[in-house]
């Protein structure tokens, strides 16, 4: 059964959605992030994932406060990322109630540093987010496209210990035209006991139905959610 991971993006303390990630085509969807995770705890949901947008583009990690509200008033199990480049960032993310934290810039910037929290955290404890730009890594809030191809940047860090990744088409993100089945099957092809993740494209059930049939263990969607293309009852089916 795939498990369902909706999206909490957060620029300026409100939870919005942007467009193939251009910072320029954000919307806001609620100025209250908690209400948003109420209603998803409400219907049985048990993950999120939540994203510091603002930090992703700064550097370091600045929605701490809004974390700690979604992680101390509801019981869901948050993967946090966005803005992680230190161990500062790390500590402060675990000491504000995130359970998970994603990596992807700093898994390319600074491998050794990605690695001692790997070590420092356990491999359970830290997912590697593999975002991609035409078969690269993009990282930097995605305004940066490195050299790097998906599968020897996925397959490194697999060797390195880490089992848990969530990759994301860039070219996706946001559309709702359906995620990029193709590429998840490439993943899945190569290292067919990793813990997949998807992201991006994602615009009705059926979507969600074909990356389960794909053999995806889990999905991260928003913009379906909040445009009313994808209503929480129907998520029943998959909790």
């Amino acid at each position: 059964m795939i498990e369902i991971i909706p999206a909490i993006d957060i620029i300026e303390g409100k939870c919005v959605r942007l467009t193939r990630g251009d910072y320029d085509m954000k919307k806001i969807y609620n100025e209250v992030p908690l209400e948003v995770a109420k209603q998803l705890e409400d219907c049985g949901i048990r993950r999120l994932h939540v994203v510091d947008l603002d930090g992703a583009r700064t550097g370091h990690i600045i929605n701490y406060r809004i974390l700690e509200k979604l992680a101390s008033r509801t019981s869901l199990i948050i993967d946090f990322g966005g803005g992680l480049k230190s161990d500062m960032d790390v500590e402060i993310a675990f000491e504000n109630g995130a359970q998970m934290i994603t990596g992807g810039s700093v898994a390319v910037k600074a491998p050794e540093l990605f690695i001692s929290w790997l070590s420092r955290f356990g491999s359970e404890r830290i997912i590697l987010g593999a975002d991609v730009r035409n078969d690269k890594i993009a990282v930097s809030g995605w305004e940066e496209t490195t050299s790097l191809g998906l599968i020897p940047f996925v397959k490194h860090w697999l060797d390195k210990g880490l089992d848990k990744v969530i990759s994301t088409d860039i070219a996706s993100d946001g559309m709702m035209n359906g995620p990029a089945i193709n590429m998840y099957k490439k993943i899945l092809r190569a290292f067919p006991h990793i813990y997949l993740i998807a992201s991006g494209g994602v615009g009705c059930i059926a979507d969600i139905e074909v990356l389960a049939e794909a053999g995806v263990q889990g999905v991260i969607f928003g913009k379906a959610l909040y445009e009313g293309r994808i209503k929480l009852k129907e998520l029943t089916r998959f909790i």
